[in-house]
């Protein structure tokens, strides 16, 4: 407090220092300091009283300790005997302006003081007061960069959707809800971003009007942006005209009007914008501006006024509030005019917060008129307050200035009450309630489907038929758009862009598209499905899920990819290029089996009767769809029938197993088991340097001697290592890989051995 006490000291005046007393003077700042306003005011009244003639810097002095002991209309006699003395400055008058603020935040608008806790009103409300809670609540359809209906919405790759308008903007670089940077931009040109077609026709279907509004509005915007404001206006106008409910819309006219210096509508437009949200301070601020500008500066002040009462902290605006107040204060006595007395408006604003200055009522040089009035049509009062109907018909007459106590008189009361006629009108006349400004883009439906902030819709034009896939004709699941502004089920697109990496349905080139596999969902769709076709939804769900399952079924209908020889533990890279095992190899990545099997080709059947399943370790995919597979061998299996899935072969198998033995004939295939692996390490010792290099790099080293070579279902893994790297034809390898008895297999590759090393050159 001292600290606020010697920032405000108004310096003495040479004239009739000396009948002041120095010592009462320091008693008195020392009383401030402490707190006690009411007893400051008097010694500084005291002293005033032993002057021949009043200073001003002393009146002053004591203007301040009135106002914040709350008694204002005391206050306001000082600051006029004051004002009389010489023209009050903005920096003399922030307690004034300070103290009446906080007077209407908290005893009219009800919200707390500084000090207490935020009220449910003021949240979002920026320090600058020019964004939080400025207009209808953003809901599911909003852009959340311009806080309006989308308008060309345009989905980025992160899965979010903004009006195509907002992102052509330089200056937006991520996006504002998940942070994701958007792709840099080619050659300094912009991105060539293209409208979401499904929700485009979504949203003009849903909100025909006020997409056609917000059509006109945009337009308005780049031709004010033009400095043709002429046509910019015509363009508000029309969108007005559509829907004269929204917030944002008004607050951009009512700039115009200001630019164009119409300042009347300006008003207008920001009188509407006030009663549409009673608690936005850019609405306030607006008005006043455009009352100052208008020289109306007595109803400015009171929009001031109000502005610093909704955001104490907006430090911009408050200065602009002591200085309109300096300069209504400076009007009171211009020309030799004396202040008129304060109104009796019964259960105003005013009168609960000030009673009439004594100064005011003795110094006005005439009774005051019968029918004289100092409402303001924009205004509102209690709703139930006795207003004088008489006075409430007549207004002031034209050029007559209103005093700073009517000026108070005439601040707004508490939002939601019974507007005030216009003076001049009648006492039932009054403005339409804001809720019938509303227009519903569909009038006399039957039933509407109510969206946050607002917006409703009726519930016959949301039609499943608009959300369905080009290509499954089925309900979107996993909706994604395009960058060419197509939307398809996520694996719809993706068996399209196995084939030819071309949109579906504009054939334009999506090559760069694919190379990112950026396939976010859309997000916007798909909370639309979720929140508005949830049944629909389900179902569409259901299936996915029964076909899911039905893929990961590896007995019934296993994925076959038709190629080469494959065997348990050893690994098979493979080079995947074709569409149909492009889809294969997903499905087995997407349903958590990472499993296919592995089959040679067969000329009657297809593929052979035998083969090996192979686990997927890693995938790397190429820009043009291509992928390297790293697969290792789990299983052999038995194909008990052959098929077909989109293209891919499939089979209904069986897995194989190694038959159990015990005794004698454990023993002897132990003997037999050593004896062949001893003859394996030294055929692969003996061979030349270059091949072993070659057979070590593409299957690694031959693998230890199993002490259990039963354990495994398959056998020891040195038994398929060898069998990889061995000089046979497929159909040799088929049929050991067939054998379910270890000891013929182990029979088999003896023989094998002995023939290749035989034939090996000396």
């Amino acid at each position: 407090m001292e600290t606020r006490v010697e920032m405000f000291m108004h310096p003495l005046s040479n004239s009739g220092a000396a009948g002041i007393c120095p010592e009462m003077l320091e008693v008195a700042e020392e009383v401030n300091r402490a707190g006690d306003y009411s007893l400051a005011a008097e010694i500084y009244t005291s002293q005033l009283a032993d002057l021949q003639h009043p200073d001003r810097g002393l009146c002053l002095r004591k203007a301040d300790c009135l106002t914040q002991a709350g008694r204002i209309s005391e206050a306001l006699d000082s600051y006029c005997t004051a004002a009389s003395l010489g023209k009050l400055r903005p920096e003399e008058l922030p307690l004034l302006v300070d103290t009446i603020a906080r007077t209407l935040r908290e005893k009219e608008l009800g919200f707390p003081g500084p000090g207490g806790e935020s009220s449910s009103e003021e949240e979002g409300l920026e320090s600058d007061g020019e964004c939080g809670d400025d207009d209808e609540a953003l809901d599911l359809f909003s852009c959340r960069l311009c806080k309006c209906l989308l308008h060309e919405p345009t989905t980025v790759e992160c899965g979010h959707t903004f009006c195509k308008i907002c992102l052509d903007d330089e200056a937006i670089t991520e996006c504002v809800q998940c942070k994701k940077q958007f792709n840099e931009k080619k050659d300094g040109l912009p991105n060539d971003r293209r409208l979401d077609v499904v929700l485009s026709g979504l949203l003009g279907k849903l909100f025909a009007t006020e997409s056609k509004a917000r059509k006109f509005w945009i337009e308005g915007q780049v031709l004010r942006g033009e400095k043709n404001h002429p046509e910019a206006l015509e363009k508000y106008n029309a969108a007005v005209h559509l829907a004269p409910s929204i917030g944002r819309l008004l607050c951009q006219r009512a700039e115009l009007h200001v630019e164009m210096r119409n300042f009347s509508l300006a008003v207008q437009d920001a009188s509407s914008l006030c009663r549409i949200k009673p608690h936005w301070t850019k609405a306030h601020s607006l008005k006043a501006t455009a009352l100052s500008e208008a020289g109306r500066n007595d109803e400015a002040l009171q929009e001031y006024l109000m502005c610093v009462a909704l955001k104490p902290n907006w430090t911009k605006v408050k200065l602009q509030a002591q200085k309109v107040l300096s300069e209504v204060f400076s009007s009171v006595f211009e020309n030799g005019n004396m202040p008129t007395p304060l109104h009796p408006l019964q259960g105003g604003v005013a009168s609960r917060l000030i009673k009439p200055p004594a100064s005011l009522m003795s110094l006005r040089p005439e009774a005051k008129k019968p029918g004289s009035s100092s409402q303001d049509s924009e205004f509102s009062v209690s709703k139930g307050s006795p207003v004088d109907d008489s006075s409430s018909r007549l207004s002031p007459p034209e050029g007559s200035t209103k005093s700073l106590a009517e000026v108070l008189a005439a601040l707004p009361a508490p939002p939601g009450g019974v507007k005030r006629k216009h003076s001049g009108e009648g006492p039932s006349a009054g403005t339409n309630h804001p809720s019938k400004l509303l227009r519903s883009d569909v009038a006399g439906s039957s039933q509407a489907v109510s969206v946050c902030g607002g917006r409703t819709f009726p519930a016959e034009l949301l039609d499943s038929g608009d959300m369905e896939c080009p290509l499954c004709m089925r309900l979107f699941y996993e909706p994604v758009a395009t960058p060419c502004g197509h939307t398809f089920c996520l694996k719809c697109l993706e068996r399209c862009l196995d084939h030819k990496s071309n949109c579906p349905l504009c054939k334009e080139n999506l090559s760069e598209y694919l190379a990112t596999r950026g396939y976010n969902k859309t997000l916007l769709m798909e909370e639309v499905l979720q929140r508005y076709l949830g049944d629909e939804l389900a179902d569409r769900k259901t299936i996915h899920e029964e076909e899911r399952k039905e893929l990961s079924n590896l007995n019934q209908e296993v994925p076959v990819f038709v190629c080469t020889m494959a065997f348990p533990t050893i690994p098979c890279p493979l080079h995947v290029f074709e569409p149909r095992y492009r889809l294969m190899i997903r499905r087995s990545m997407e349903t958590g089996t990472k499993q296919f099997g592995m089959c040679i080709a067969d000329e009657l059947k297809g593929f052979a009767d035998y083969g090996c399943m192979l686990e997927v370790r890693d995938v790397k995919f190429f820009p043009d769809g291509r992928s390297v597979v790293d697969t290792i061998g789990v299983s052999r299996f038995k194909v008990l029938s052959h098929g077909q899935r989109d293209g891919y072969p499939t089979a209904k198998i069986e897995y194989l197993e190694d038959k159990k033995v015990e005794g004698e004939e454990l023993v002897e295939i132990l003997k037999m088991h050593d004896a062949v692996y001893e003859q394996a390490n030294n055929w692969f010792t003996s061979l030349k340097d270059n091949m072993k290099s070659q057979i070590l790099s593409h299957f690694g080293h031959l693998p230890s001697n199993d002490p259990d070579p039963l354990a495994s279902p398959s056998g020891p893994a040195w038994s398929w290592w060898l069998l990889a790297v061995l000089p046979l034809e497929n159909r040799a390898q088929l049929t050991i890989l067939a054998m379910t008895s270890l000891k013929d297999r182990l029979i088999a590759i003896r023989r094998v051995l002995i023939f290749v090393t035989r034939r090996r050159p000396r």
